[in-house]
């Protein structure tokens, strides 16, 4: 990544903005279909920084994963076993980074009072955590990879945390009426699905052959699908906590 610091001034803005307009395209989108109650930006902001916050842990539990779970399992390294048990490690850290820093930034706000915020916030997080990502990974590889990104990568964070937060903001509401099993069966599927779902997308990258490609083509078309059509839905029927 250190290349990145020989760049002029204009280039090294031109690579920041590269790794950032995706996910605030993004953002935007989730902001303006919030539509009965705008939440609040210094909460919104917190929910960014969090997202960063669990970028940089992600890089710990998967370091510690990588140096220390998986050479334990009974695997080869450069299979396809390998590559799936990477792929798994991959969606439980960052996911559940993730998960940890939205739950403690959001769960106790007296904004979060419709249960289309649990979507809000979840995407802010997982936005927050992508364009971070995508700064190092720009930084490191240039703009060759920031077309690629912008049309996979930033979409499959917010596909990812459109599933935790709908959960999530059902989860709520199950709180607030005190029902604790509705909660709990709520939030954890939420964090099962965001992790399956990121999981699956990695597992198809680190297989690399020409039935995971097809299979990954297919996967991301179908569930960027289903999540705009989810983000409609949701925004549509939301309801008072």
């Amino acid at each position: 990544m250190s290349h990145v610091y020989d760049l002029p001034i204009v280039t090294a803005l031109i690579y920041l903005a590269a790794a950032i307009t995706p996910a605030a395209v993004l953002l935007r989108f989730i902001y303006q279909n919030d539509k009965i109650e705008k939440e609040p930006a210094r909460l919104l902001v917190s929910l960014l920084f969090g997202g960063v916050l669990a970028a940089l842990a992600a890089m710990v539990l998967e370091w510690i994963g990588e140096d220390l779970l998986i050479p334990s399992l009974p695997i080869s390294e450069g299979t396809a076993s390998a590559a799936i048990a990477d792929a798994v490690l991959v969606g439980i850290s960052e996911e559940g980074a993730k998960f940890y820093f939205l739950k403690r930034r959001s769960w106790n706000q007296p904004a979060f009072n419709y249960r289309f915020d649990g979507v809000v916030y979840a995407v802010f997080v997982s936005l927050g955590f992508a364009a971070f990502e995508n700064i190092l990974y720009i930084a490191q590889y240039g703009l060759s990879i920031a077309l690629s990104r912008a049309l996979l990568a930033i979409p499959a964070h917010l596909s990812f945390g459109v599933f935790l937060g709908s959960y999530y903001g059902r989860a709520k509401v199950c709180d607030v009426y005190g029902d604790d099993v509705g909660r709990s069966r709520n939030l954890l599927p939420g964090f099962v699905s965001a992790a399956g779902l990121h999981a699956f997308y990695d597992g198809c990258i680190m297989v690399n052959t020409s039935l995971s490609t097809a299979v990954f083509a297919i996967f991301v078309i179908a569930l960027f699908c289903y999540v705009y059509r989810e983000v409609k839905k949701e925004s549509q029927e939301d309801l008072a906590i």
